[in-house]
């Protein structure tokens, strides 16, 4: 009897331990994109004398091999001033390539969707509308720090909601 009871402990404990090895990570199963994800993106703020602005874009990236990369993100911003103010919000995609380990070159585009109100002499005049942006850049590496310029190559001086087709950036990813 303790020959039969000891035979079915040592046959439930080799299925038990078949089962939790069957349980084990492999890296086929899928879960290996999400580790090499990178997550990144900014942070702003500025205010002043009746101005306020801030603005938050996550963003992630996926390297593909050591030289391509894509990913992307969402923006939203919000800006108010002594009679103008406006809500910002889209999102992008985001294709970069590093030639050698120490530049970037990147091609972006947003849309972005745009509400604004501006206050001429107590008429309220609101505006609605979507954005679209194509972003050129190169930038300096550092690791997870990127410092460079872009420069929108469909920038309009009389619609669009930036100051200049160039824009500085810093790009972190962790």
């Amino acid at each position: 009897m303790n020959f039969i009871k000891n035979q079915s402990i040592a046959v439930l404990f080799l299925i038990f331990s078949s089962n939790v090895v069957a349980q084990t990570f492999s890296p086929s199963s899928g879960n290996d994109f999400w580790r090499k994800v990178r997550f990144g993106g900014s942070i702003g703020l500025n205010f002043g004398n009746g101005y306020f602005a801030g603005s938050i874009a996550p963003s992630a990236i996926y390297p593909i091999n050591e030289y391509f990369s894509a990913g992307a993100g969402l923006n939203f911003s919000y800006v108010k001033d002594n009679n103008y103010r406006a809500t910002v919000y889209g999102g992008g995609v985001l294709g970069i390539v590093t030639p050698i380990p120490q530049v970037q070159l990147s091609v972006e585009f947003e849309q972005l969707r745009v509400n604004r109100e501006i206050e001429y002499y107590g008429i309220t005049v609101s505006d609605d509308f979507w954005h679209p942006a194509l972003f050129l850049g190169a930038g300096y590496n550092t690791g997870p720090v990127t410092v460079g310029v872009r420069y929108n190559v469909i920038y309009n001086e009389d619609k669009s909601i930036y100051g200049s087709a160039f824009m500085p950036f810093v790009r972190i990813y962790f």
